[in-house]
């Protein structure tokens, strides 16, 4: 079955990982990621042309943020499905392209932030959402911006609180080997640790204030 890439399948951010030539890249709840630091806009825009090339040849659709500090570069699942299987040979073309141009690969910059919006039970917020925001539904529970530039919002009842009460909080999805240095540094800046029930999947922090943020690296090992 083919998937909307035109590719046979999907593949876990594990099998992505134990192919070659992925070490600058991550996956996070959108899909893999890689950032290469430039010194210029010029300097990341040249290496647009070997992306295109490589989306060409391997049947990816890529998403591509340029930025004088840094190239983004991501595929995402537009549908939620997964990985395109083509993915690896795509992210390994794309290196090999990066580091001929001298642009040097940062996973600390690797990340994607999303809403965590609790409703209770028996209320539904995400028309309003989609209609404040103007995304797009993304599944049964979820919303995207149409062109994938702000934060994915994820909708889930809660029990036991009361009606006419919404309670929101931050996903903060980062590389496995990462995400523990940043819990570490949230705490040190005044966090505290609600629960790590779930650590190394993910970490519940809360502010000073009692504001919530979920530190979560499940989406770079799952297989």
């Amino acid at each position: 079955m083919s998937d909307g890439d035109g590719q046979v399948g999907t593949i876990t951010p594990a099998a992505f990982h134990a192919a070659p030539g992925v070490a600058d890249w991550r996956v996070t709840s959108t899909g893999p990621q890689a950032v290469w630091r430039s010194s210029s806009l010029r300097d990341a825009a040249a290496l647009v042309d070997d992306i295109l090339a490589a989306a060409a040849q391997h049947g990816i659709r890529p998403d591509i943020d340029l930025r004088e500090e840094a190239v983004v570069v991501r595929v995402p699942s537009r549908d939620g499905t997964g990985i395109p299987a083509k993915t690896p040979q795509f992210a390994g073309a794309v290196s090999v392209a990066a580091a001929r141009r001298g642009l040097i690969a940062d996973p600390s910059l690797v990340q994607t932030v999303g809403v965590y919006v609790a409703q209770h039970s028996g209320a539904d917020s995400r028309p309003f959402f989609l209609a404040a925001l103007g995304y797009d539904p993304l599944g049964e529970t979820d919303a995207v911006d149409p062109l994938r530039a702000g934060p994915p919002l994820a909708f889930n009842p809660i029990t036991g609180d009361a009606p006419g009460r919404g309670r929101t909080h931050f996903d903060v999805f980062l590389p496995a080997d990462r995400a523990q240095a940043r819990v570490d540094a949230a705490l040190a800046a005044g966090g505290r640790l609600a629960d790590d029930t779930y650590a190394p999947q993910w970490w519940s922090l809360a502010s000073p204030d009692n504001h919530g943020v979920d530190i979560a690296s499940w989406t770079d090992t799952f297989d």
